[in-house]
């Protein structure tokens, strides 16, 4: 089960970790995890120009070792870089000890101030180790591009229907999911440009 619009009182209740972005402008903070995959990010860069956008990629250490060019191409074209753990461990079903290790170790490849816990599962413990060094960043929009049981057109009815300004979407460039995706994608891109929204990454002025 996981919440598609994330609840108020969730927020508050971890409000030690950043769920959206108080903004006066009509932004929107699109934010994809589990790459870099060749087969998934490259599209995903290909699409983002069309409309002006920019994003954040919050990435697994062991494949960004394994895929430099993509991470490269990130960054050169203005989009920012996050750590999603080295190894996609879940915080959960991990001692802090070998969770935060793993953090570190992902950081280490990555550079970045900016953490996602992979699947959204992190403990008290875990965060109050993580958080005086990164900025935890989690979502208000989960729309399930990696649900089986929706359709791709489910997935951006989702996304349309709970988006407003300030708002983190998380969307994910992993293989698995990659023509969902492409679609929400798009179909979002589409719809919020038409309605005067810009697509922004995120960066220290916002958090």
């Amino acid at each position: 089960m996981y919440f598609v619009k994330t609840p108020r009182l969730v927020q508050r209740f971890y409000s030690n970790m950043i769920w959206d972005i108080p903004v006066s402008e009509n932004l929107i903070f699109l934010t994809f995890d589990d790459g870099p995959d060749p087969e998934v990010t490259m599209d995903v860069l290909d699409m983002l120009p069309q409309f002006q956008a920019k994003a954040t990629f919050f990435c697994v250490g062991e494949k960004a070792e394994h895929h430099p060019e993509i991470i490269n191409r990130i960054t050169n074209e203005d989009h920012k870089i996050g750590n999603h753990s080295y190894s996609h461990l879940n915080g959960r079903k991990t001692a802090p000890d070998k969770y935060t290790a793993d953090i570190l170790k992902a950081h280490r490849v990555l550079g970045t101030r900016l953490f996602r816990p992979p699947y959204g599962k992190i403990t008290g413990k875990q965060v109050s180790r993580l958080q005086s060094a990164f900025n935890i960043i989690m979502w208000s929009v989960l729309p399930g591009d990696f649900d089986k049981s929706v359709s791709k057109e489910t997935v951006l009815e989702r996304i349309i229907r709970n988006t407003k300004k300030g708002n983190i979407i998380v969307l994910h460039d992993n293989i698995k999911f990659k023509e969902k995706m492409l679609y929400a994608l798009r179909g979002t891109l589409e719809h919020f440009t038409k309605q005067g929204y810009k697509f922004v990454s995120l960066e220290d002025r916002y958090l």
